[in-house]
């Protein structure tokens, strides 16, 4: 399998989990999509691109459970909080609520918006070892008379834990509160029925475990919150369909949720419209079986490191799938990170969290039992070294 991707066989990968890695076949449909821009660029993005948006969107839609109308494409997961956390109109005093778990990038736009509206946000902390059965109390039990949105990861980011949603949602939903969820990790990773869990927002990466090229994300908004939703780039979108620019929508799409957030002029489609061919690769050589036995042999790895460091697990098997949080001794992590990378050719995060130490070792199928045995020997190397 390792001869299907790009990767440097010089560089042992372990982190797909960040930036995902996409396969030869999928990378050659981009560069197709780019060239066939090229051939005509007026007639591609002015009069073609609308109908094959669609019917990328389309095809998302079918493995995901959801509406090709609910989706658009953005082009990452961030982008997808921004669009909504920045359209939502929030007040003085209005609670966002969510988890210590989350991602950076995520805390830092929430915590813009408060300083823009007056908003505020308050961190539930989610104790390790996780118990995913309580998570969902812990979390409705911090809700207040002002608490106006719930934004929770779907897998966290340092720990890769899997947190637990549909009860969640349902009850949030019940008090009134809307649900944001940031899928960066999930879709291809973990199953998904945008439809059923029933979330006010949910975006994904399809970058990642979809294996699709970089730059291809998606927002998934219900109906009732589509004329809500709002660009951060206002373009031919928002002049379109209101009675007085004949002929714009046959570019710029048919519904609000496409005018306002899919048109955005000369920007690169390719990553988008890559998608179908990467979620055929991922039906054809991603199964569930492949999944079972990367997620199997992450955790084999996960206990290993438990026994040898003895420190003990943050969560249950079932808390994981092709991610896994090693547990290793408190360090510098970005130190551990560079000689892991410098010293013994191996690409994988260190992270922190709840004063705990973790690398996050990624199973793909190209992975090898090689590749997890050099992590091993090499995390036994650092830390012997260790004073």
């Amino acid at each position: 399998m390792k001869q299907d991707f790009l990767l440097d066989p010089e560089v042992v990968f372990l982190n797909h989990g960040s930036f995902g890695a996409c396969p030869r076949e999928v990378f050659a449909v981009l560069q197709d999509w780019q060239l066939e821009m090229e051939r005509n660029p007026v007639q591609f993005l002015g009069r073609r691109s609308t109908e094959l948006l669609r019917q990328a969107r389309q095809s998302l839609g079918g493995f995901l459970g959801a509406r090709a109308d609910d989706l658009v494409f953005v082009p990452n997961a961030t982008s997808g909080v921004n669009v909504v956390a920045r359209s939502l109109p929030l007040q003085p005093g209005d609670e966002v609520l969510t988890t210590d778990l989350e991602y950076g990038a995520c805390d830092a736009t929430w915590a813009h918006v408060g300083r823009e509206r007056g908003s505020v946000v308050r961190r539930v902390a989610v104790p390790l070892p996780f118990d995913a059965a309580s998570f969902a109390d812990r979390m409705l039990e911090a809700v207040t008379p002002r608490t106006r949105v719930l934004f929770v990861s779907h897998v966290a980011s340092t720990t890769a834990l899997i947190l637990p949603l549909t009860d969640l949602v349902r009850r949030a939903r019940a008090l009134g509160i809307l649900t944001l969820i940031d899928g960066a990790h999930a879709p291809g990773l973990i199953d998904l029925d945008l439809g059923a869990l029933g979330a006010d927002f949910y975006t994904g990466n399809c970058h990642k475990w979809l294996c699709a090229p970089k730059g291809a994300a998606f927002l998934h908004a219900r109906p009732e919150h589509h004329a809500s939703l709002h660009a951060s780039v206002i373009s031919w979108g928002y002049a379109a369909g209101d009675g007085g620019h004949a002929g714009f929508d046959a570019y710029t799409g048919s519904t609000v949720l496409e005018r306002r957030l899919q048109w955005q002029g000369t920007r690169d489609l390719a990553a988008f419209l890559t998608v179908p061919a990467a979620l055929d690769w991922v039906r054809q050589h991603h199964g569930a079986a492949v999944r079972d036995t990367c997620h199997r042999r992450a955790i084999a790895l996960m206990h290993r490191c438990s026994e040898r460091f003895d420190l003990p697990c943050i969560g249950a098997d079932s808390d994981f799938a092709q991610m896994a949080p090693l547990p290793v001794p408190r360090c510098d992590a970005e130190a551990l990170r560079r000689r892991l990378f410098d010293h013994h050719h191996i690409e994988v995060p260190v992270t922190q969290h709840g004063g705990r130490a973790f690398v996050r070792v990624s199973v793909q199928s190209y992975t090898t039992e090689a590749d997890l045995q050099a992590l091993d020997t090499a995390l036994g190397v650092e830390f012997a070294a260790t004073p």
